[in-house]
């Protein structure tokens, strides 16, 4: 179930689908293997195959109209860029009044969106990207990288509605020109129809070349597997990096969710042994060294990675900065989490948390770049909250300014 690498944008019509009437009978499976070795699966393999390949977009930017505020904006000295995971976009009309009117998000030349879905119960059956981008007046591409079978773990499992077009996955956008999107296909750091939550796909990166005022640079929209090893997640970064010394070298920006939990999530088995562990290290020491500082230690890897091939991450993000927060009070949280993790687990989850307040922020959100200059403080923006106080995200989102080094 790999796609292509590199695929032209096309319109939201190759995502429509009939594929909701074989999701019972894949249900049954067990693995990604037994899938695909199946009859149903055979059946339907092109259309899957299709909709994992597709990268699509439309033009909703008018920012050479007379009649926007944008197009004042003639010489502009810096790119603002913002990157966010919303959490599906269950939230739809506060992350659209946040991305709107919130004085350190509004106005961003770039948002490099995580977590949007289309045609899924949890978040109104709405296509989340494309509601956005026409709300916003903004261009935008969007990569699926599931075709989920249910509506959701946790909570999520009981939503109102039925899934419509059952489709997830990560978007860009943009007020100026977005040019060459394709997408880079990243192994799976767990089989996807093994467990509570069954889905057909994998995750992409979404690359693309930013007409800016200043100059053309490269953006790319990156999450990685919630579900991996550290080991895996620098694997799918090598991967992404090792896609873009392909391409002619341009300015480039890399942002999203990168789940530097500093755990190994491929099983609860590993998730156990690495709670123990940290229980060892010392709770307060690990919440306040190492989860806000992935890179310092368990993660780095990765990092490291980042730096041997020339990309800057330490001046580009908020220092200790948590983009995640767990606490034991979250009755939603510790819902999600029974998923995966046995009911025994919690009361020692919940003893070690209580150590240090009952409320851990991890940074799992980050921005990296090459051949170009910080602008400006870069922020971490928190409590983003609707009207009635429900939040936006169970993420933070983390915002940019930077110049092009060739500019």
């Amino acid at each position: 179930m790999f796609g292509e690498g590199s695929l032209p944008k096309k319109s939201p019509k190759i995502l429509e689908h009939d594929l909701n009437q074989y999701f019972p009978e894949l249900l049954g499976f067990e693995s990604i293997e037994e899938t695909e070795r199946s009859a149903v699966y055979q059946k339907i393999r092109p259309t899957v195959e299709r909709i994992l390949g597709a990268v699509v977009g439309e033009d909703f930017s008018d920012a050479g109209s007379e009649k926007n505020p944008k197009s004042e904006i003639r010489n502009p000295q810096s790119v603002s860029a913002l990157a966010w995971n919303i959490e599906r976009g269950n939230v739809f009309e506060g992350i659209l009044d946040a991305l709107r009117n919130h004085p350190q998000m509004k106005d961003r030349d770039l948002l490099l969106l995580t977590e949007l879905d289309y045609g899924m119960a949890r978040s109104r059956n709405r296509f989340v990207a494309r509601e956005l981008a026409a709300a916003l007046k903004l261009n935008y591409v969007f990569a699926p990288v599931y075709i989920a079978l249910q509506k959701g773990s946790g909570v999520e499992s009981e939503a109102e509605g039925e899934n419509t077009v059952s489709i997830h996955g990560l978007a860009m956008f943009s007020k100026y020109p977005i040019k060459n999107a394709h997408a880079v296909p990243l192994p799976n750091g767990k089989d996807k129809m093994l467990g509570k939550e069954k889905r057909l796909g994998y995750l992409r990166a979404l690359v693309a070349d930013i007409e800016h005022p200043l100059g053309t640079f490269r953006a790319v929209t990156t999450h990685l597997d919630a579900h991996g090893s550290r080991k895996h997640r620098h694997n799918q970064i090598k991967i992404v990096l090792d896609h873009l010394d392909t391409l002619p070298r341009l300015p480039t920006i890399i942002g999203g969710d990168w789940n530097t939990t500093t755990f190994n999530s491929q099983s609860s088995t590993h998730a156990i042994l690495g709670y123990w562990r940290r229980v060892l290290m010392g709770p307060k020491r690990v919440v306040k060294h190492h989860f806000p500082h992935p890179d310092r230690y368990f993660e780095r890897g990765l990092f490291g990675e980042l730096e041997r091939r020339g990309y800057e991450y330490k001046t580009l993000n908020e220092p200790g900065a948590g983009t995640l927060h767990y606490d034991v009070a979250s009755i939603e949280k510790n819902t999600n989490l029974r998923d995966w993790v046995p009911e025994w687990c919690f009361p020692f989850i919940f003893w070690a948390a209580g150590r240090v307040g009952g409320r851990v922020s991890g940074r799992l959100d980050w921005f990296t770049g090459k051949d170009i200059k910080l602008a400006g403080k870069p922020l971490t923006i928190g409590e983003l909250r609707d009207e009635a106080g429900t939040p936006l995200s169970d993420h933070d989102a983390i915002a940019l300014d930077f110049t092009l080094a060739n500019g």
